[in-house]
């Protein structure tokens, strides 16, 4: 089993910063993709920001300029640095990471729970 905890949220004022960190735990061969998705109240899910095995970075234009994604890969672990943040940022925010729990085995997607971040004054 896989097991994904987010931690960082928290109530900021508008233009304010939080750090959002994901870890993940349990049993597997590797991690590929990590990334940070979130959801307001009726609105879809959308992707904030991903960041590849490698490094490799995107960002929601919404966000970009503001937001920094990062992974500890030896801590198993997704940052998201949040800047300048803005009410319209309020939602919960969620990791997803693409496991691979064995070396045979296809790559599957796990959710954490998520994390609640509200911009308000």
């Amino acid at each position: 089993q896989v097991h994904l905890v987010e931690s960082g949220g928290g109530l900021v004022q508008p233009g304010g910063s939080l750090r959002l960190a994901c870890a993940a735990s349990g049993m597997f061969f590797s991690i590929d993709t990590m990334g940070w998705y979130r959801q307001a109240p009726g609105k879809q899910r959308e992707l904030v920001a991903s960041i590849t095995r490698v490094g490799i970075t995107d960002y929601v234009d919404s966000v970009k300029g503001r937001f920094a994604i990062s992974r500890d890969n030896a801590k198993n672990t997704v940052y998201l640095q949040m800047n300048s943040l803005k009410p319209e940022d309020t939602a919960i925010y969620l990791c997803k990471m693409v496991v691979r729990t064995t070396s045979r085995s296809v790559d599957m997607d796990y959710w954490g729970k998520g994390t609640l971040v509200t911009v308000s004054s």
